[in-house]
């Protein structure tokens, strides 16, 4: 499959990257370089394989899951830079405009 340069720039706004000159150049080879392995993957008979979900047969172990209080409500604001009666006060990091 043939990448463009327009695809690449369609697929550099939607990731939110930029690409100019040679970079813009060496993405779209890179890029026209994963789809021919991907065709080249198509080329190979998997008739009779099973899928392969887990790499091992191992089974992870969880501990058992128990809250315990370590830290008060109180203590937790004491520590905190800014606190109100009993929140948290945090710069604002989104605004209305994006």
């Amino acid at each position: 499959m043939k990448i463009t340069e327009q695809r690449v720039k369609e697929l550099a706004q939607l990731s939110r990257l930029q690409f100019e000159g040679e970079s813009l150049k060496k993405m779209q080879s890179d890029l026209e370089d994963i789809l021919a392995m991907c065709e080249k993957l198509n080329e190979v008979d998997t008739e009779g394989v099973e899928p392969l979900i887990y790499l091992t047969n191992a089974e992870t172990v969880l501990r058992e899951d128990v809250v315990v209080q370590t830290i008060t409500h109180e203590e937790a604001l004491r520590n905190a830079p800014k606190a109100d009666s009993d929140f948290f006060r945090v710069p604002k990091v989104i605004d209305g405009h994006g």
